[in-house]
């Protein structure tokens, strides 16, 4: 029998569940469509009964019934032919009953608990004060806190707490003093083991990283930032403690200052905001945190290049020295075009002063700060830095739209090309500069160029040389061989790094000789009064 024959919906009705010996299939899930009415077709013809009156020959309606007796009514052996018998029944309410008894709703809530998987429970993924320690974690961590605090029952002292901060937080031990005042809110001088307990151990400080533990041990309790004076309790601990900067301690107006550059320097590169207020997505971006546990662990404070050098303090500190020719700690625009023997133009100099780059944190009209000169050579000396290229591209914009259009860089390329004038060097027309700092840049649109498109070259610190710095422009078009050969030996270190050497080892050089030549003069004038 050719299913096709009959209609979508005269099937369905021929096809009685009960009939066909398929209690199990319920009358009501019966749809109009032929590919279920094809499903139960085939499960019909694989009954028993079913292939009995099939091997017979004989046409097979619905019912189990030959059709020629249905159909004709005439005599035929098999006209008293009764359907195939039902199957037990069970106990349950048959399918037709259930329909008549059973309202929508509810064969609607049967229906979708019959197809719908039954859902999961999702486990919690959000803490509002994070995520709670493990039991594992916390009790190696209540271990350790045992062990520490099993012979000082009463507590801690600060000058014993450096232990507790390094074995079991795993934080530098110059933040022991830090952690410890922000415990010891009430300032009672010692902490116990539950005050501790209670702040590590069962809160979130002991599954967060260190980026956010040092974060919140450093910031005020009102505040979702880091200033500047937050982290000068972590200085002062590593001036009192570092074996690297022991020779300080005879000079606290080194210590203070060398804390001020650190902060500086901090606040330079991590910083990009340049708000002053340092976020924790801006520490977790940084390698702040690597290099502070690379000063914990190492007593030569100057093998540590980033931040925290000595030497490079020194250079620092000496070339704002040099400028600052009234000793006052301001500079002014005179002062400050003394600088590199002279190898910045007015122009330069003036958009300095005029705080395009950077507002002055000196409040002085005109004069730029200790803090303001930081900054600034910072960025001189390594133009390679992203830092460094946002600085100077503040400088060039004149109008402030956010793109360098040739007339800028026409604008501070005229003093280069007088002064090249001045000094009888071979001057180079804008219109070939020009097109060498488009073939250097490659910019993504003709016609300017972006910071975008600055950040993606590497030669990018050059075009602000061939603008306003004629020494490093006069050396980059010679290709001076020493500095080639500088970059190769060692490339990790940055433009910044180098300058600093040399102008570390030229400095303690004119130290040495100047303290030589005093000292010769003091013998020679000693030797001289001596007879009488």
């Amino acid at each position: 029998m050719d299913i096709d024959t009959v209609g979508g919906n005269d099937v369905v009705s021929y096809l009685d569940p009960e009939l066909l010996h398929l209690p199990e299939v319920s009358s009501f899930e019966l749809k109009p469509t032929t590919q279920i009415a094809e499903e139960l077709f085939s499960q019909w013809l694989s009954q028993p009964d079913t292939s009995r009156l099939a091997k017979a020959g004989l046409p097979i309606n619905a019912h189990g019934i030959s059709s020629s007796a249905g159909a004709g009514g005439g005599s035929n052996s098999l006209t008293n032919v009764s359907p195939p018998p039902l199957s037990p029944r069970s106990s349950c309410v048959s399918p037709r009953t259930s329909k008549q008894k059973i309202s929508p709703f509810s064969l609607a809530s049967t229906r979708k608990l019959a197809t719908e998987p039954a859902q999961e429970a999702i486990p919690q993924f959000y803490f509002q004060h994070g995520r709670p320690p493990a039991n594992e974690l916390k009790e190696l961590c209540l271990s350790r806190i045992n062990l520490l605090f099993n012979n000082n029952l009463d507590g801690l002292h600060i000058d014993e707490f450096k232990l507790v901060t390094r074995e079991v937080c795993k934080l530098p031990s110059f933040f022991s003093s830090a952690l410890f005042r922000r415990i010891d809110v009430e300032c009672y001088g010692i902490v116990t083991r539950d005050a501790f307990l209670k702040y590590w151990a069962e809160s979130s400080m002991l599954t967060v990283d260190m980026a956010t533990q040092v974060f919140e041990i450093l910031k005020q309790p009102n505040r979702r930032y880091l200033t500047k004076a937050d982290f000068k309790p972590v200085l002062e601990e590593l001036l009192a403690t570092h074996p690297g900067l022991e020779f300080l301690q005879g000079t606290p107006e080194f210590q203070e200052k060398y804390a001020e550059t650190v902060i500086y320097r901090i606040f330079y590169y991590i910083n990009r905001s340049g708000n002053g207020r340092l976020t924790l997505r801006e520490l977790k971006r940084s390698n702040l945190i690597f290099v502070m546990q690379q000063v914990d662990e190492e007593e030569e404070i100057n093998k540590i290049l980033r931040y925290f050098s000595y030497e490079h303090f020194y250079v620092i500190y000496c070339k704002f020295w040099e400028l600052d020719t009234d000793h006052d700690y301001l500079l002014d625009r005179e002062n400050l075009i003394r600088y590199g023997n002279h190898c910045l133009t007015y122009r330069i100099v003036d958009r300095i002063f005029s705080q395009a780059p950077k507002k002055f944190s000196s409040n002085v009209e005109g004069k730029m700060s200790y803090e303001d000169f930081v900054y600034f050579i910072l960025a001189e000396e390594d133009k390679s830095s992203e830092p460094s290229l946002e600085y100077w591209f503040k400088c060039i914009d004149l109008d402030g739209n956010g793109v360098l259009t040739s007339s800028e860089l026409q604008y501070f390329y005229e003093e280069q090309l007088h002064r090249m004038s001045c000094m009888s060097q071979e001057p180079v027309l804008f219109e070939d500069i020009l097109c060498q700092i488009v073939d250097m840049i490659s910019p993504e649109r003709e016609g300017y160029i972006t910071l975008h498109d600055l950040k993606r070259s590497k030669l990018s610190g050059n075009i602000f040389n061939i603008l306003f710095n004629l020494n490093k422009f006069m050396a980059f078009e010679s290709r001076d061989p020493f500095l080639i050969h500088q970059e190769r030996e060692d490339p990790t270190l940055t433009e910044w790094d180098r300058f600093a050497h040399r102008e570390y080892v030229r400095l303690s050089m004119e130290e040495d000789s100047e303290a030589a030549s005093n000292g010769n003069v003091e013998s020679w004038e000693e030797s001289l009064e001596a007879p009488f």
